[in-house]
């Protein structure tokens, strides 16, 4: 019996100890609130593959409070696309704008964990969490000719479309948008497309971009979605076959291919002229002129240039470093040069196909 109610007794020692450290813990202050965070214009709609922004709206209760870092933490179906922000200072409040793409409908923006720090780079000691917001996001239903771009703006700085083989063309163009992420262009019904060059900057992007098309088609059409007018918008490229093929990125618009051919018939006018100035009036300082349109005729009716490439070379579309490579070269061959640019040269091939090889690729012999 003694020893019944000796363990009563321990344990409701026991229990009442526990509740006096519960309660003391409960009674510890907690640290103050540095940061308070808010929401500042969250989007109503967003379009699922849109680039969108974030402004998150803070206070601090601290004199000295310079700066705040993010951390991000859970969300769903959202893309971060910049992790530094736009930060700026209105009165006492700060405003940090980040800019995130969505890439489903079930989307909800990550915990914002924000910690702030003083004018000494000093971080103080508690951290504040906004917590993510679910998202009203949409699905556009497109024609089949939709492009996967949605923009605020988007249109073509320059294009040309050039002779790939006697089945198929291609299109080459650079385009310039605004809050919009380029690499995700795709354009259905073609062979063959890829992206040459990128600067996805998202809110200025530019882009190079070829696709291999059908030599029946008439004109390269595709839409992307404008943000501002929220409508689909159509581009369409007259398809005008520019025989000197594919050329570096400065010189991409269509152009008149009996230019060269007119200069010359305009020189060979002007050289027989001088001759019947010559002949008729001689005078002989018509001589000393006669010595341009001659140069000028000889200089391009030179003959065509030709380098050593060796076996295995690969044969570019465009003179880029990381250009698309669309044939490989079985042997070692001597072909015809159309042009040149740094570290490339234009050859055209034993098939009439025209590319771009390196130099390191030529051999001596």
């Amino acid at each position: 019996m003694i020893r019944f109610i000796l363990a009563l007794l321990l344990i409701f020692g026991l229990s009442f100890a526990q509740d006096e450290i519960v309660q003391s813990q409960d009674n510890m202050p907690t640290a103050p609130k540095i940061l308070y965070l808010s929401y500042e214009g969250i989007p109503e709609r967003v379009i699922n593959g849109e680039v969108f922004p974030i402004t998150i709206k803070s206070l601090s209760t601290k004199s000295n409070y310079q700066d705040i870092s993010f951390l991000f933490e859970n969300g769903n179906g959202v893309k971060l696309i910049e992790e530094n922000s736009n930060h700026t200072k209105n009165g006492k409040y700060f405003y940090d704008t980040f800019y995130f793409q969505a890439t489903q409908e079930d989307a909800v923006l990550p915990d914002f964990e924000v910690s702030a720090s003083d004018a000494n780079g000093v971080t103080y000691p508690t951290s504040t969490t906004l917590k993510g917001k679910k998202l009203n996001v949409i699905t556009l239903n497109p024609n089949d000719d939709f492009s996967n771009i949605i923009a605020d703006s988007f249109s073509i700085s320059n294009y040309k479309i050039t002779s790939y083989d006697k089945n198929f063309n291609i299109v080459l163009f650079m385009a310039n948008a605004s809050r919009s992420d380029l690499a995700n262009i795709h354009i259905n019904n073609v062979k063959k497309q890829g992206i040459e060059s990128l600067d996805n900057s998202f809110m200025s992007p530019s882009i190079t971009y070829y696709a291999i098309i059908k030599k029946d088609i008439e004109s390269f059409t595709f839409s992307y979605f404008n943000l501002q007018e929220q409508k689909f918008k159509k581009i369409s490229l007259p398809v005008i076959v520019d025989d000197d093929r594919v050329t570096t990125q400065s010189d991409l618009k269509p152009k008149d291919q009996q230019f060269s051919t007119i200069k010359i018939l305009i020189a060979t006018a002007v050289l027989i002229i001088l001759l019947i100035l010559i002949v008729w009036r001689r005078k002989y300082i018509y001589l000393v002129i006669l010595t341009i349109p001659i140069a000028y005729i000889l200089y391009s009716l030179k003959p065509s240039e030709f380098i050593c490439v060796n076996e295995g070379t690969n044969i570019y579309l465009l003179p880029l470093e990381n250009g698309t490579v669309f044939e490989q070269l079985p042997i070692k061959e001597s072909l015809e040069v159309e042009g040149t640019t740094k570290g490339y040269k234009k050859i055209k091939l034993d098939n009439n196909k025209i590319g771009w090889v390196r130099n390191e690729d030529i051999c001596s012999n």
